[in-house]
């Protein structure tokens, strides 16, 4: 059963559609904590959420977000499929804020007479592009008035404001930015503010794209386009019939072709560690799954290509809640990107791209790393034969 992911889920349905189902596999991106799952369900994903993070029957599937749609047409053909739609216009449903991989999952679902079930929920948004399905693509659907989850973001650190405002310092006018959600990205935002002309392509938004269209910053002539979204109400009320939102699907957003035919593409993606060769796991604590590849790969290497375009790595130098450096010299985990255009943290700007490898080492340690771990990376840079 692939499902919509994010806080996109269609709750009320799944409860009682799994209740009747003693065993299933359950797919979902980005899964929440209110998903369903009884003691017969095996959550399956390609990019970990809270909601199946830890998860004792998880099954995960590497593979990079602009990738999962074949998985459908193969090893992951669905049963089911169980959207999250709005109530029916003119023969037609939106998909509202999460077309991401669904598109896929519906061709391959009435290619193999699969039943596609839809939670019909009239606070949906209405989106365009993509997001548009014939109401005759549905077998079954109910309607449920339910509440859509929000995302209240919170304020970002001081370390995430340094960051931000150092990634921003890098944004001029007319740029296209990939803009995802967390602190950085939200500092990095409030930093570009005064930009005109700015364009967004990106898998994700949230509220700072509105900050940006409400600051006059969006370039008018140009789409907003995205795979999914979440955040506020007052998110969700903008992009709400508004034409100038385009909703995606994957193949398209995550396109490393496309991204790099975007002008002067800005990506910008964070990791849990960054080693000395300029090599960055964000997916994994140890041997432990803890999020996957997502679109990280696809953007970094699109926004390399891309005229003009740079991959930024942002993140703190230091790991509040380990205690420990996250510029280390050698990852043990799988690499999940590299060959970044420069890694960002609190310290300052590491500029990566076209230098050498011991210059990629010397400029992590003096402008990425924490001052208390400097002198231990010098000393492992010089066994790793980069110093």
């Amino acid at each position: 059963m692939v499902t919509s992911g994010n806080f996109a889920s269609p709750i009320t349905l799944l409860g009682p559609l799994l209740a009747e189902l003693p065993a299933a596999r359950l797919h979902a991106l980005n899964a929440q904590p209110d998903l369903p799952l009884h003691d017969g369900v095996e959550p399956e994903t390609t990019f970990v959420g809270p909601g199946f993070r830890r998860h004792p029957r998880l099954v995960y599937v590497p593979c990079r977000l602009s990738m999962v749609p074949r998985l459908f047409q193969g090893p992951l053909a669905p049963d089911v499929v169980v959207v999250h739609t709005t109530t029916p216009r003119n023969g037609q449903v939106s998909l509202g804020l999460e077309v991401n991989v669904l598109p896929a999952a519906l061709e391959a679902a009435r290619a193999r007479s699969a039943l596609v079930v839809a939670q019909l929920n009239p606070r949906m948004p209405w989106t365009f592009g993509d997001a548009v399905l014939p109401l005759e693509d549905v077998d079954l659907g109910v309607e449920v008035d339910a509440p859509l989850t929000t995302h209240a973001a919170r304020p970002p650190s001081d370390d995430a404001r340094q960051i931000g405002s150092r990634v921003a310092a890098e944004i001029g006018d007319g740029a296209t930015l990939q803009a995802g959600i967390g602190e950085v990205p939200d500092a990095t935002v409030a930093g570009v503010l005064e930009r005109r002309g700015l364009k967004v392509w990106t898998e994700m938004f949230s509220d700072g794209v509105l900050a940006l269209e409400e600051a006059g910053a969006l370039d008018r002539g140009t789409p907003v386009r995205t795979s999914f979204v979440f955040g506020s109400q007052a998110l969700y009320d903008w992009v709400d019939d508004n034409p100038r939102v385009q909703m995606l699907r994957t193949e398209t957003t995550n396109s490393p072709a496309a991204i790099a035919r975007q002008p002067a593409m800005t990506s910008i993606n964070t990791a849990l560690q960054v080693d000395l060769f300029d090599q960055a796991n964000a997916s994994r604590i140890g041997t432990r799954i803890y999020s996957g590849f997502g679109g990280q790969t696809d953007f970094t290497v699109g926004a390399s290509h891309s005229p003009g375009g740079r991959a930024f790595m942002a993140l703190r130098s230091w790991h509040p809640r380990a205690d420990v450096s996250t510029i280390v010299p050698l990852v043990d985990e799988p690499v999940t990107s590299f060959q970044h255009g420069a890694v960002v943290t609190e310290q300052g700007v590491a500029w990566m791209w076209g230098r050498s490898e011991r210059e990629q080492a010397r400029n992590l340690i003096e402008h990425a790393a924490h001052p208390r771990v400097r002198d231990e990376l010098w000393e492992e840079a010089r066994g790793l034969g980069l110093a």
